[in-house]
């Protein structure tokens, strides 16, 4: 049986998760499909704000797995 707190921390966990794989996905649909995106006209700057969110979720996941 979980307690409150493993399943806080397991919700955390894939929720961080789930968001790395996300940006992930966009940042490969961008790269192998650049011309196709026409919102994105910037594709370098789009990227780069990609990579930062995929950044943001892995610290927020190393933090959680390092001190909980």
């Amino acid at each position: 049986m979980s307690t409150i707190r493993e399943k806080i921390v397991e919700a955390s966990r894939i929720h961080f998760e789930s968001h790395i794989s996300k940006h992930i996905v966009n940042v490969e649909l961008l790269l192998e499909h650049p011309s196709g995106i026409a919102e994105h006209p910037d594709i370098m700057d789009t990227v780069e704000k990609e990579l930062e969110q995929i950044a943001e979720y892995h610290d927020k996941l190393e933090m959680l797995n390092k001190y909980f």
